[in-house]
């Protein structure tokens, strides 16, 4: 005889992982194609599940474009989050401009990392600016919350320099985050004839620190 409970867990599992195989199969063909060029078809292909999946599971497509963007911008945010904590410890509560600078740069940057599995999420998150539903923009508009804490503690760093002043020169860095991806590095080099060629996670995020921490403290 059937055990039931047995049988409920079964299935959970086997639902939980059709969910999982769509969820990752849509991450890495938006990141790699576009959202708008990938349909629902692609996505239950990909992660070799019945059509009906995506709507099962999710809704409806735009629906599981903003549950991945959620959950990796989520995601991402914490790592930063943790590393001013951690600044903060270090510090006595007052971290210097660099450090705070340091855990806003540095989660994304890793995760951008040819060698990281983690570069499809950054991927996905950078289309989501230029791509994104409603939803996502008016998220990325309005959900400030994770930067407020850095803002907060750039100015408590910069006592000196204007409220205003302090968010705009924010404002710069996170342009440099937002800009500063490795497949873009090729026509860097193209421009210096060869001068620069920055692979190394480690080296980049040192020149975005010299510069961005000299820009603040101008």
């Amino acid at each position: 005889m059937t055990d039931p409970v047995a049988a409920q867990d079964t299935e959970a599992g086997c639902e939980a992982a059709t969910k999982a195989a769509v969820f990752a199969a849509a991450e890495r063909l938006f990141a790699l194609h576009g959202f708008q060029n990938v349909s629902v078809r692609d996505i239950t292909a990909e992660a070799g599940v019945n059509l009906a999946s995506v709507n099962y599971h999710f809704g409806s497509k735009d629906a599981l474009l903003f549950e991945i963007f959620r959950r990796r911008t989520a995601e991402l945010n914490r790592e930063r989050a943790r590393m001013l904590h951690e600044a903060n410890d270090r510090h006595q509560g007052a971290p210097p401009v660099r450090d705070i600078l340091e855990a806003l740069f540095t989660p994304p940057l890793r995760w951008a990392s040819p060698e990281n599995d983690r570069r499809v999420s950054i991927q996905f998150i950078i289309r989501s600016r230029s791509e994104g539903t409603e939803e996502m923009r008016e998220a990325l508009k309005n959900d400030v919350s994770h930067l407020a804490r850095f803002a907060d503690a750039l100015i408590k760093a910069c006592p000196d320099l204007p409220r205003e002043t302090v968010y705009w020169r924010l404002h710069f860095c996170l342009g440099m985050v937002h800009n500063n991806r490795f497949a873009e590095f090729d026509r860097l080099h193209v421009l210096s004839d060869g001068a620069t060629r920055e692979g190394d996670v480690d080296g980049l995020l040192k020149r975005m620190l010299d510069f961005a921490e000299a820009g603040f403290l101008a």
